[in-house]
């Protein structure tokens, strides 16, 4: 198989890269910087869709970049990096001659409202409370293909949690202040964390590039990328501790997130939503990684 993936250099995208390629499959990657076996989004705008059998989009501005401030400029940055990369590949797929037998989309789990009670699967509605579900619903709306190509090619969104991996994501930031003994709880530490290792992610996306069960079926197929672990932030620092053999004695009150990130965005480490992979384990996907001690092994363990 032959797949496109947008934001293919990113932390998900080279685990996906990666595992694809083992299984055989060729991989072209979408960049904005040229490249072997990459092509540019402006490529891609100009020159069409390359021959591919499946397409992917991981692309997206960094969320919790702690280098970046949260103002109008970096929240529309937010919207433009997800949602016209998003309309790029879309209109690409319509306008191809041979477009793609499926079509994958990873969005978050910032759709669903923090809740300590509520808890989702992939067929609770919901409905757009703040800037972040307003994104995720643009963002998987904009992902829809016409319908009369949807008919030939699958449709599948992946809603995922915080993505767990020892080379990116929310790790990177954590690893240092957790090893120097720094660590603690973000605001009251009671709040949901879904979450979700990088190599389960790859494996639920490639899993979802394959020929759908029911081929009648043209509207998106929706799936949780998350663990079907339930846990709350203070058993994920807990948990993190352990593995690093760290105390985790400084819990970092709420009010200096909010501070720090912004009110909009501390959301995101404040609250939380307990999500079930409800669907995904109805396709027999078989998580590698289903809890946090093995998931924190594998990734700091070494």
């Amino acid at each position: 198989m032959r797949v496109l993936i947008g934001g293919g250099s990113g932390f998900v995208g080279r685990e996906l890269t990666q595992l694809l390629r083992r299984k055989g499959h060729e991989v072209t990657i979408i960049s904005r910087q040229p490249g072997p076996g990459r092509i540019t989004w402006a490529d891609l705008e100009c020159g069409g869709l390359p021959p591919c059998e499946g397409a992917v989009n991981l692309a997206g501005e960094i969320l919790l970049n702690p280098f970046r401030r949260w103002n109008e400029s970096y929240k529309k940055e937010l919207f433009s990096s997800r949602i016209d990369t998003t309309r790029s590949l879309v209109q690409a797929i319509a306008s191809s001659s041979s477009p793609p037998k499926s079509w994958v989309l990873v969005t978050g789990v910032a759709c669903y409202k923090p809740s300590r009670t509520a808890e989702y699967s992939e067929e609770s509605e919901w409905t757009p409370y703040d800037f972040l579900s307003k994104l995720v619903k643009e963002w998987e709306g904009t992902g829809r293909l016409p319908e009369n190509v949807a008919q030939n090619t699958r449709q599948v969104i992946i809603r995922a949690g915080v993505v767990l991996g020892r080379n990116g994501g929310a790790m990177k930031q954590m690893l240092t202040p957790f090893w120097l003994g720094l660590g603690g709880t973000l605001g009251s530490g009671q709040q949901p964390f879904p979450w979700i290792h990088v190599a389960d992610l790859a494996g639920i996306i490639a899993r979802s590039l394959e020929p759908s069960p029911d081929p009648t079926i043209s509207a998106p197929e929706i799936y949780n990328g998350v663990a079907p672990a339930h846990n709350t932030n203070y058993e994920f620092t807990k948990a993190l501790g352990q593995a690093l053999q760290r105390p985790t004695l400084f819990p970092v009150p709420g009010i200096v997130i909010r501070a720090l990130l912004g009110a909009e965005r501390a959301v995101v480490l404040t609250e939380g939503q307990w999500v079930t992979p409800k669907k995904t384990l109805e396709t027999g996907y078989k998580f590698q990684y289903p809890d946090l001690g093995s998931a924190l092994q594998e990734i700091v363990g070494s």
